[in-house]
């Protein structure tokens, strides 16, 4: 057991002194720098710094962008979900209020979850933001 340890102990150690020390979350790896995301459970999320109104418009739009087909909005004041088929996967997009101009959005494509699918989406996202 002590073996196990030691060796946790080097690996984080060797992370830390190369300057860019990745967060362990969920078996997922997530760099520091700009835009942060988690990926946990199946579902990528990370947190815009715009008001919940901008996420959920530019959820709703890239939505519309991709074609989705049997489209669920469901929107209450702070929090609000879309459920979808994109490209024959069902995808479901969380969008949460976290605070003034910042907001948390969540996607998960598919059953278990396809990180590479789901960031095409944030990406889409952050585009609709930044227009």
């Amino acid at each position: 057991m002590k073996r196990v340890q030691w060796l946790m102990i080097l690996m984080v150690g060797a992370f830390t002194l190369s300057g860019c020390a990745p967060l362990v979350v969920g078996g997922a790896a997530v760099t520091g720098g700009a835009g942060t995301y988690f990926y946990t459970r199946g579902e990528l999320t990370t947190d815009y710094h715009y008001s919940f109104d901008s996420v959920w418009s530019a959820c709703e739009k890239t939505v519309a962008y991709m074609n989705a087909t049997d489209v669920i909005p469901v929107k209450e004041i702070s929090t609000g979900t879309i459920n979808a088929v994109i490209d024959g996967e069902k995808v479901h997009f969380s969008v949460k209020y976290k605070g003034k101009d910042l907001t948390t959005a969540a996607i998960r494509v598919g059953m278990l979850g396809d990180r590479p699918a789901s960031q095409r989406l944030h990406d889409k996202v952050t585009d609709y933001l930044l227009k």
